[in-house]
């Protein structure tokens, strides 16, 4: 099967006023078309900044290095002029951000952002349409309202409704990729489970290959075919979800497993093994929560 996003030999750095600062140290990854493929590690192992790497965000930095082999759809996106890599970009290629701050306009209405967001793909469609389409993408995140929401901007809605209205808009263009960085950190359990069955739905019906960003390992285990395990900017381990979950062979893919929290008698997290406390303690706080 044809991989629609190949990484080969990725490094990543930014010059700063005290020197380099080394992020990515030659990570290699693939994802096939319709394959559902998780990227896990604790906060700041190089999983955020692979993403925005991948959607062109951070070549443009004058402060960023970047190295490697970088292929989207047999194309070399290293080559690739920025226009045409801003054309793949909620099209072929799209992103939910953890934060919905960071992806909506605050001075326009969502339902023009949405009307934007469809144009991309069909430059000639008509704003009713548009507004029809949105509509029935609002529905499909669990947004009933969608006539007030259509007509609010980013800031009369709240934070986990903001969260759906981008990853409805991600969704929008059935694009070829999709990568989903923490798409349901400020939504309900509820709503989390419906974005899944959304982009499982994706992947199934129209081929969408997915790269799935996520501290949550539960999430990843039911939702991602492949994982791929990330420890300071090096990837440390890698194979099907399975196997990963079952007989994790590197020392730090063992100390994620232990991390995820498991109830004892009481309703107390248990934590298997302590070597989390200094191998991946934010993971432990990520999972279990303030």
């Amino acid at each position: 099967m044809t991989n629609v996003l190949k990484i080969e030999n990725l490094h990543l750095s930014f010059r700063g006023y005290t020197g380099t600062s080394k992020v990515l140290h030659g990570i290699s990854l693939s994802i096939k078309k319709g394959e559902r493929v998780a990227l896990v590690g604790e906060s700041g192992s190089g999983k955020s900044v692979t993403a925005r790497v991948i959607l062109g965000l951070l070549q443009e930095l004058r402060t960023s290095k970047i190295k490697g082999a970088l292929e989207f759809n047999g194309q070399n996106l290293n080559t690739m002029h920025s226009s045409d890599w801003q054309a793949l970009r909620g099209t072929d290629m799209s992103m939910i951000f953890q934060d919905p701050t960071s992806s909506l306009n605050p001075v326009f209405t969502i339902g023009d952002q949405f009307v934007e967001v469809l144009r991309r793909r069909t430059p000639k469609l008509e704003i009713k349409a548009a507004l029809v389409r949105a509509a029935e993408l609002l529905v499909s995140v669990s947004i009933n309202d969608h006539e007030r929401v259509l007509n609010a901007f980013p800031f009369q809605l709240s934070g986990g409704m903001n969260q759906r209205v981008v990853i409805a808009m991600a969704l929008a263009n059935k694009p070829a990729l999709l990568i989903a960085d923490e798409p349901g950190t400020a939504l309900d359990v509820t709503v989390q489970a419906q974005t899944l069955r959304l982009m499982q739905d994706l992947t199934e019906q129209s081929g969408t290959s997915v790269l799935f960003i996520s501290h949550n390992l539960g999430v990843v285990r039911e939702f991602a075919d492949r994982v791929y395990v990330i420890y300071r900017g090096n990837i440390v381990e890698s194979g099907p979800t399975k196997t990963i979950f079952e007989k994790p062979g590197h020392a730090y893919t063992q100390a994620l497993m232990s991390a995820v929290p498991r109830l004892t008698g009481g309703g107390i997290p248990e934590i298997e093994d302590d070597r989390v406390a200094f191998l991946a303690p934010s993971v432990f706080h990520d999972e279990v929560g303030p």
